[in-house]
């Protein structure tokens, strides 16, 4: 029964594994939009609080969309390669001590599982059967919490990154320049609090969070952002600083 149960522990982990990793994915694809949103919907107010002509409007909003999401893709690649590369010194490390000293990982092993409330004869036991069918697996999920398979890649979240980043400035930069004048402002206040209310909520029940007090906080902080560059580019262009 028990060189059953072990193997089909074992195998299931990385489902879990798996579901966890795509949930971090969705949630930073979320938090990657909320940035689009917020910053290119502060962007082209900030200019409408200028001037209502078009024109700059939309080439201050599309530098910020182009220049946001390089900005995010530089940002996420440098992150993710860092912690690619830590990944793989930590697996090549782990490696390295099996061939050297197999009998003290195993020890180390079986230190582990004892530690987590077996009994000293169980985790030996354990140990001795995981190494021999997966030596380096083991020591990295138990030690590492690792998985060979999984490793992180930098272009995939530079990717995913920028990709997120464009698909939420998209609305601000529609809401902003598709109405007529006199309603643009208050018609890109509406879709943009109203769509970080969303993916607020949605981020906070990704992670399992409060929706309402997520969303609650990035509509008053997106509102602020929004409230902020309007007034300042309300009085640039009072000033005569900017001729609108």
């Amino acid at each position: 029964m028990d060189s059953t149960d072990a193997p089909t522990l074992h195998e299931n982990e990385p489902h879990h594994n798996d579901l966890a990793h795509r949930l971090n994915w969705l949630r930073a694809g979320v938090l990657g939009a909320n940035d689009g949103i917020v910053s290119v919907a502060a962007i082209v107010v900030g200019v409408a609080g200028v001037t209502t002509d078009s024109g700059p409007i939309l080439i201050a909003g599309t530098a910020g969309v182009v220049g946001g999401a390089i900005s995010m893709a530089l940002g996420e690649y440098v992150s993710v390669s860092s912690q690619k590369d830590s990944q793989r010194s930590l697996i090549e490390k782990e490696r390295r001590e099996l061939l050297e000293q197999p009998e003290e990982e195993l020890e180390e092993l079986a230190a582990i599982y004892q530690g987590k409330g077996l009994s000293a004869d169980t985790a030996r036991t354990v140990a001795r059967e995981l190494t021999a069918h997966d030596a380096l697996g083991a020591h990295l999920s138990a030690e590492l919490n690792i998985d060979e398979t999984d490793i992180v890649s930098p272009w995939h979240a530079a990717f995913a990154s920028a990709i997120a980043f464009l698909a939420g400035a998209i609305l601000p930069m529609l809401a902003i320049l598709l109405p007529p004048e006199h309603i643009r402002v208050p018609l890109t206040f509406v879709a943009v609090l109203v769509a970080l209310g969303t993916t607020g909520a949605l981020g906070a029940w990704i992670g399992g969070g409060s929706q309402l007090k997520a969303a609650a906080r990035v509509v008053i902080g997106g509102a602020l952002a929004l409230v902020a560059t309007f007034v300042i580019g309300n009085l640039l262009g009072a000033s005569g600083v900017v001729i609108g």
